[in-house]
């Protein structure tokens, strides 16, 4: 039976496979394509690593965001829950909090204790995307 951070998933048989997600990416639409990819690099220490006509790519360890210049678009602060995006599992939530106060990037609230084994906290970017920053606290 496969596990996740700790847990069963019955329904997902995944011994069985032989394909192995190598990297974890996000596609954003976004209306500012530079302060929002600013906003990443300040906030959460990503670093550009793309710039194709329209795009920027940035990444972090084995993260890569890819935001597209988007005009028209829905702007995220108007799609409520939908804003969520992704959730970023790291080794230490506290360090990435301080970190984030520090550099004058408050999240939205302090780490909390879940009760799915999990210590997290919010961020907002300017435009409204959400992602949830989160470690795992199970045994």
């Amino acid at each position: 039976m496969a596990t996740l951070a700790g847990a069963a998933l019955p329904c997902l048989d995944l011994e069985e496979s032989t394909i192995a997600i190598l990297q974890n990416h996000y596609v954003l639409a976004v209306h500012d394509l530079r302060g929002s990819a600013q906003f990443l690099v300040d906030a959460l220490q990503f670093e550009i690593v793309n710039e194709p006509p329209g795009w920027i790519f940035v990444a972090r360890d084995n993260c890569m965001i890819m935001l597209g210049q988007c005009p028209a678009s829905i702007p995220a602060a108007q799609l409520g829950d939908h804003s969520y995006f992704g959730y970023l599992r790291v080794d230490d939530v506290d360090a990435v909090h301080r970190e984030m106060v520090a550099r004058g990037f408050p999240p939205d609230r302090e780490p909390e204790d879940k009760p799915w084994e999990m210590r997290e906290f919010g961020v907002r970017t300017p435009e409204g995307h959400r992602l949830q920053v989160g470690q795992y606290t199970g045994t």
